[in-house]
């Protein structure tokens, strides 16, 4: 085969990859889907990128609450210890950020939590 032919095909890969994966060819993170706690309803899902960004879904849903904080824990942590900010939305898609030089991989549990009475309002565990 001419080794035109063989550069040409390339693109054509890269492109179907993109196409199969449903994205960017980039490192896949964490993620996980949320169930409720201390009778809440939380659903959605969730993805961490390898950059930090915490990425709640169009699905994401929470029944209410007062003062709901995004949160995640680490290895060995059943509860969180990083409160990150407020919770944007009752629903759909936002964006929050790790601070920075967090271990991304060390990750095991994104919550939704109510610091105004320390109860999880709903979790869910990312691999």
């Amino acid at each position: 085969m001419h080794s035109w032919v063989k550069l040409s095909i390339l693109p054509i890969l890269a492109a179907l990859f993109v196409f199969i994966s449903g994205g960017a060819a980039t490192a896949a993170g964490l993620s996980g889907s949320f169930e409720g706690r201390s009778n809440h309803v939380v659903n959605g899902g969730v993805k961490i990128g390898d950059d930090g960004t915490i990425v709640l879904d169009d699905a994401f849903f929470l029944d209410g609450a007062p003062d709901p904080k995004v949160a995640v824990s680490m290895k060995g942590q059943s509860r969180p210890k990083n409160m990150l900010a407020p919770l944007q939305n009752k629903t759909g898609t936002q964006s929050y950020s790790l601070p920075e030089g967090s271990d991304v991989s060390s990750i095991t549990h994104v919550w939704i939590w109510c610091e105004q009475f320390d109860v999880p309002l709903g979790v869910a565990q990312v691999k």
